[in-house]
C-alpha cells in the first residue's frame, strides 16, 4: 500500500541564501510520497529563480506567486493549490531532519485523526543562539516529549510553525489558514486546541529553526508583544474563561494593560491585583488596584497571571496550591 501524498507548504519572501539548503533537505527525506508547494510572497531579490530551477527539476516542487499578500494568503494558496491527504508546513529559512516527514506521517496514521503530529526543534545560529530562544526550544521541547502541549497554551505558542502535520481534513475543520489573525501560528494552535485534537508525543528532533536578525518573527509587526496578547486574552474568553468565576489580572505591566483594556471595552467586570506598592490604590482604567493578598477574600476566582519574573512566579504558584486553586480552572499564565 502507497503512503499518502504529503503536501509541505512553504511561504517564501527574500531568502534566497537559505533556500538551496531547505529545498535540499526536503529532497532527501527518507519519506518519498511528497510534494512542495512554494509561494513567493513578493520577494525581491532572487528566492523566486532560486525556487523555479529546483521546479524544472523537481516534479514534486510547484511554485507560484502569491495572489495577496503577507504569510497568510501564501499559506492559504498554498493549501489551495497542494494535492496531499497530510498537510504539513516548513520555513524556507530551515533544515529538516532526514527523518521529519517520515516520523510526522508515521505518528499521525498511526494514531488517526484528530491529532497532531509534532517534533522536537533545534535553533541554530551563526553567531550562536541567544539565551531567550534556547529557553524557548527547552520549555516547548519538554511539552513536546509527553505531548502535553496545551498545558501552557497561554504562555507561547505550543506548536511550533514549521513542525506540526495534519490530516487535511482535520486542518478544513478548524478553518485551516482562514482567518486573518495574527500571529497566525499561534492563532492556528488554539484552534486545534479548541477543536479537542491531541498531540502525538515525540522524543525525535525532526526541525533545525535558522535564527537570525532579519528573520520574520524578529521583525514584522504582526509579531509584535500586544499582537500575542491580544490574541491570548481572545481565546481565552473564547474558549476557558467561566463567567461564573470573579476574574481576576495579576500584574499592572503593559500586558495586564491590554488586557484590562480588552476586558473593559467588552464589560467584562475584573478585580485586579498586584505587588507593586506604588500601584496599589490608584485607579487604572477605572479599577482601583489591590495586594494580591486579595485573592484569597475573592469568592470563586479565574486569574489571569501576567508576571513575567521566573522566582515570582514560583512564590505565584506555591500560593495558588496553598489556596488549592487549579491550573486553567481556576489561573492561567499569560507569560
Amino acid at each position: 500500500m502507497e503512503s499518502p501524498l504529503v503536501s509541505i507548504l512553504v511561504p517564501f519572501k527574500n531568502t534566497e541564501r537559505f533556500l538551496p539548503e531547505c529545498i535540499q533537505s526536503v529532497i532527501a527525506q527518507n519519506y518519498k510520497n511528497w510534494e512542495m508547494v512554494m509561494i513567493d510572497d513578493g520577494s525581491t531579490d532572487g528566492s523566486y529563480d532560486t525556487v523555479y530551477a529546483f521546479a524544472e527539476k523537481e516534479a514534486t516542487i510547484h511554485v507560484f506567486k502569491n495572489s495577496g499578500s503577507g504569510i497568510i494568503d501564501a499559506l492559504q494558496l498554498a493549501l489551495s493549490k497542494s494535492k496531499g491527504e497530510l498537510i504539513t508546513r516548513m520555513d524556507s529559512d530551515d533544515i529538516m531532519m532526514p527523518n521529519k516527514i517520515e516520523v510526522l506521517a508515521n505518528n499521525l496514521l498511526t494514531h488517526g485523526k484528530k491529532h497532531v503530529a509534532v517534533g522536537l526543534v533545534k535553533y541554530f545560529a551563526e553567531g550562536g543562539v541567544k539565551p531567550g530562544y534556547k529557553s524557548y526550544e527547552n520549555w516547548l521541547n519538554k511539552l513536546t516529549k509527553t505531548g502535553s502541549n496545551y498545558d501552557e497554551i497561554y504562555k507561547e505558542c505550543v506548536i511550533p510553525s514549521p513542525c506540526w502535520m495534519l490530516h487535511r481534513d482535520d486542518l478544513l475543520a478548524c478553518d485551516a489558514f482562514n482567518p486573518h489573525i495574527y500571529p497566525e501560528d499561534y492563532d492556528l494552535t488554539f484552534r486545534l486546541y479548541k477543536s479537542g485534537y491531541t498531540c502525538i508525543p515525540c522524543n525525535e528532533i525532526l526541525h533545525q529553526w535558522r535564527d537570525y536578525s532579519t528573520r520574520t518573527s524578529r521583525t514584522h509587526v504582526h509579531y509584535a508583544q500586544n499582537h500575542f496578547t491580544l490574541l491570548k486574552i481572545n481565546h481565552f474568553l473564547d474558549i476557558d474563561f467561566n463567567p461564573n468565576k470573579t476574574l481576576v489580572i495579576w500584574g499592572a505591566g503593559t500586558k495586564g494593560k491590554i488586557i484590562a483594556q480588552t476586558l473593559v471595552e467588552r464589560k467584562i467586570d475584573f478585580e485586579w491585583i498586584c505587588d507593586n506598592p506604588k500601584k496599589i490604590g490608584k485607579d487604572i482604567y477605572g479599577k482601583t488596584m489591590q495586594p494580591f493578598e486579595t485573592l484569597s477574600k475573592i469568592k470563586n476566582p479565574q486569574s489571569i497571571i501576567t508576571v513575567a519574573n521566573k522566582s515570582a512566579q514560583k512564590e505565584i504558584r506555591a500560593y495558588l496550591k496553598n489556596l488549592d486553586l487549579m491550573p486553567v480552572e481556576d489561573y492561567v499564565f499569560f507569560c
